[in-house]
């Protein structure tokens, strides 16, 4: 019979809070064993925040700024327009945090999405899929027009707390994670908070940092979450000068992407993250054309599990 330790450690304990951020990044093998030894492609893994997805930074902070400002108090619902990931964060956080939460967001959602933002009792205002992110935008306009004293418009195209998440940590991270070798950052637009709060922070620790953003290369997409700049509402903290390089990504790519790194690496990623692969991908292959050693590092916004639903994934 084994002898029991007659005292315990006490079990350490974090707060929803403290969970977000400090995510790991991932390497890869089969789908880069193309690329020579001198270049090496990472991605961070940004489905194990608690709310899955990179949204729980730039919601977080959102909210911490609007509660030290005294623009959020319990008295008002917080109002936002999302294609989904920003509002389960919003709604996890305001749930632990006793905030009323209410978002607009396309009908054309995954299902897995609205599922779980009901599940976490946020108020849902279901806009015209045709019309995309930009008709949630303009719905949540409406409403908090309206009734300007009932909300607290959380804004996350237009609130520099978001591209200011990433830049305090996202960028750091990338940094310490790749011991300063990082030489190139690769993301999607959506927000465009990911590539313009990372880009503007790792440029200042090596301005040699190349930046390149990613969007759909057509108005008409199947990228979760990005969006086509050219034609549709701007984002305000959208800066198009601050990427050295912006590419344009087809879905289809994606798609066959995300079977790829599912059935080739064993990650089950979400489609803006298959997008963002290709275009990592697409980057490493440059630079090597080029004869050049690089580290690229991309981020992989959320998992598969909110998009399951999608028949493409039955494609052999």
């Amino acid at each position: 019979m084994v002898a029991l330790p007659t005292t315990y450690a006490t079990p350490s304990s974090t707060t929803l809070e403290q969970q977000i951020g400090n995510t790991p990044l991932l390497a890869f093998r089969r789908i880069t064993a193309h690329l020579p030894e001198t270049i090496r492609v990472y991605a961070k893994a940004e489905w194990t925040n608690p709310g899955g997805s990179v949204k729980d930074r730039a919601a977080l902070n959102i909210i911490r700024e609007a509660e030290r400002s005294g623009k959020l108090t319990h008295d008002k619902i917080l109002l936002d327009s999302t294609s989904g990931n920003t509002g389960i964060a919003y709604a996890m956080i305001g749930a632990a945090k006793g905030y009323r939460v209410k978002l607009c967001l396309p009908a054309n959602a995954s299902p897995e999405r609205i599922a779980i933002l009901r599940a976490y009792g946020a108020d849902l205002v279901l806009t015209d899929p045709l019309e995309g992110s930009d008709g949630a935008i303009l719905a949540a306009r409406e409403l908090v027009s309206a009734d300007p004293h009932r909300y607290y418009y959380a804004d996350q195209y237009s609130n520099p707390a978001n591209w200011q998440a990433h830049y305090h940590t996202t960028a750091p991270e990338i940094w310490l994670q790749t011991g300063g070798k990082v030489t190139h950052f690769v993301a999607g637009l959506g927000t465009s908070g990911t590539v313009m709060g990372t880009g503007k922070r790792l440029r200042e620790f090596n301005p040699q940092i190349q930046v390149i953003s990613l969007q759909p290369d057509s108005p008409f997409h199947g990228v979760e979450g990005w969006k086509h700049m050219p034609t549709a509402i701007r984002p305000a903290i959208y800066n198009p000068t601050l990427p050295d390089a912006d590419l344009p990504i087809s879905t289809e790519r994606s798609y066959d992407m995300a079977r790829r790194l599912a059935r080739e690496e064993g990650y089950l990623v979400g489609i803006s993250a298959a997008a963002a692969m290709v275009g990592a991908l697409q980057v490493a292959e440059q630079v090597a054309a080029q004869g050049e050693s690089g580290v690229i590092v991309t981020l992989f916004p959320d998992n598969a599990y909110k998009y399951l639903s999608e028949s493409f994934w039955t494609v052999i």
